[in-house]
């Protein structure tokens, strides 16, 4: 458990704002060119996949803001009394 404040946290809170508006940006620019012909229901499935696709990296993020580490901590076990 981290005892004393970190830059990881306000850094990757500042991070992942900005990485998240330059996706969303370029989504924006380039995404209606590229798919604007096509039906409302197939343009709904690729912006949901495009809405969602940047969780992926986010847990490890989260992990690595918390640990440090970018890999999750192994877990305690706990001993017998």
């Amino acid at each position: 458990m981290r005892e004393t404040p970190t830059w990881r946290i306000p850094f990757g809170i500042v991070s992942l704002f900005v990485v998240l508006m330059v996706y969303g940006v370029v989504i924006a620019r380039y995404a209606p060119g590229i798919i604007g012909g096509w039906s409302g229901a197939a343009q709904t499935v690729v912006y949901l996949i495009l809405g969602l696709v940047w969780l992926l990296p986010l847990r490890r993020f989260l992990i690595w803001m918390e640990t440090g580490s970018w890999s999750p901590p192994a877990p305690e076990t706990k001993k017998a009394d």
